[in-house]
């Protein structure tokens, strides 16, 4: 790509799909809609991951009369990670946004995502402050659970993510500069995402903490802000199980980020006597409800998961090169204390 069709756009909205048909109007109206951009030249890049519906066709509509270039990119490998990549080389600018099809950006998103780049120019990559749009109100039981759908409320001032703490922003309503990126992140990385039959998560977090592990700030934007549709059957417990059991799964890849190879094996058995210690406290706790009670079933999973994930990645095999098999989807940042 040539220097002079990098500097002609300035920020660049990338949109990750699986069967987004119905989705992707509602966020293609509130990207059309953006204010104080009118000198910032702009691009929105919809990255078709394999849909099945009429995808091509909603973006094939809205390319005849949208306000700045609007393009339909195709990756045929399965897996939000692969999406991601695609939208990086894809890119006409140097700033990326990511948006999934169910994240509607506030009408200042990009202008405050362009400014907090100016102003930040360490950050190598920034999320957004994230509510939850609930098509029904989650019960009481199942609150604790919420940061874990991808809902990032801390607070309305912009803070710095440390690295010694371990919590990184969701990929939802992420910012990251293209340089970062391509210096940060390997081409082969060990999460690819969500797949059909696979919900093994964690594929963003393991970027981004590339991209912390490189020197590069991570930073929370309060004034970027996105609201996160969740639907009912995401609270639901066919959904949450599974969803939870990834999570746990993929976790090995983020625990050992920071850690030096030598110091691994060690900082496998710390892991896994924390990981039984939680297991047991948690039975305590619960007891039979660990079966009945969906919010403790949930954390079940995730613990018991977390203790297994090391044996189960290398089983399957994804610490081999390139990496060629399923894997799962969508970062999210893991709270304290779990």
């Amino acid at each position: 790509m040539s220097n002079e069709s990098m500097n002609t756009v300035k920020f660049t909205v990338a949109i990750p799909t699986y069967n987004g048909e119905h989705r992707l109007p509602e966020v293609l109206e509130r990207l059309r809609s953006q204010i104080n951009i009118e000198h910032l030249p702009i691009e929105v890049i919809v990255i078709d991951n394999n849909s099945k519906d009429g995808t091509a066709r909603v973006v094939q509509t809205y390319q005849a009369n949208f306000p700045y270039p609007l393009r339909y990119v195709s990756e045929l490998r399965q897996g939000a990670a692969f999406a991601r990549k695609r939208a990086i080389v894809e890119a006409r600018s140097e700033l990326i946004g990511f948006l999934d099809d169910d994240n509607l950006p506030a009408p200042n998103w990009v202008a405050a995502a362009y400014q907090f780049a100016e102003t930040h120019p360490l950050a190598g990559a920034f999320g957004s402050r994230i509510h939850g749009d609930f098509e029904v109100e989650p019960p009481q039981e199942l609150q604790r659970l919420i940061p874990f759908l991808a809902i990032t409320e801390r607070g309305p001032k912009p803070l710095r993510y440390e690295p010694s703490k371990k919590v990184l922003p969701p990929s939802a309503g992420l910012v990251v500069r293209k340089k970062a990126w391509l210096s940060s992140v390997p081409r082969h990385t060990i999460l690819s995402g969500r797949v059909e039959g696979s919900m093994l998560t964690g594929e963003d977090l393991e970027a981004i903490a590339h991209i912390q592990q490189a020197g590069w700030e991570i930073w929370y934007n309060a004034h970027m802000e996105i609201t996160h549709k969740i639907p009912r059957w995401r609270l639901e417990e066919a959904y949450l199980l599974p969803f939870f059991r990834g999570i746990g799964l993929g976790r090995y890849v983020s625990r050992m980020m920071s850690v030096k190879r030598w110091q691994r094996p060690w900082m496998l058995i710390a892991y896994s006597l924390n990981d039984l210690r939680k297991i047991i406290m948690h039975l305590l706790k619960y007891r039979n409800r660990v079966r009945t009670d969906l919010a403790a079933a949930c954390e079940m999973q995730l613990f018991v998961c977390s203790l297994i994930s090391p044996f189960y990645l290398y089983n399957k095999g994804y610490f081999r090169k390139p990496h060629t098999h399923r894997s799962e989807s969508s970062d999210i940042a893991i709270p304290n204390g779990l």
